[in-house]
């Protein structure tokens, strides 16, 4: 039975990433009429640092609340990304906005790069998992 639950919150999950993805990629298009490659990144950098805070959080606070431990990390994970996302609009896509769309499709591909390898300097190449307290 908790394989069976296991793997159905697992199914879930996956889903739910899945189509805020989706949803995220259908958005911008919409709203800008290019296509977001930088839009993975960001999901890869918003993961791993949620990962690694839900790690660390416990560690720096003193505390043993799997629930909390990942809702803090959430929250920070969060306010960390939207932060980062109105820095590279104002930086990068706002000077690009009167120009084809080739540019912004280059610019959005090499903030893709840039986040790819941020990440991996920033949070190592392992692979992180986060506990959310289903047993193994």
């Amino acid at each position: 039975m908790s394989y069976f639950l296991e793997t159905l919150f697992g199914g879930l999950m996956s889903g739910m990433m899945y189509a805020l993805i989706g949803l995220g990629f259908v958005l911008i298009f919409k709203a800008s009429g290019v296509f977001n490659f930088a839009q993975g990144a960001m999901v890869l950098v918003a993961a791993l640092s949620m990962a690694r805070f839900s790690a660390w959080l416990p560690q720096w606070l003193g505390f043993e609340s799997l629930i909390l431990a990942n809702i803090l990390a959430f929250i920070i994970s969060a306010i960390l990304m939207v932060i980062f996302a109105i820095a590279v609009e104002r930086l990068v896509l706002r000077h690009l906005v009167n120009q084809e769309a080739t540019a912004l499709l280059m610019a959005t591909l090499g903030i893709s790069y840039f986040l790819d390898g941020f990440g991996q300097t920033l949070f190592g190449s392992a692979m992180y998992t986060i506990d959310v307290g289903m047993p193994k």
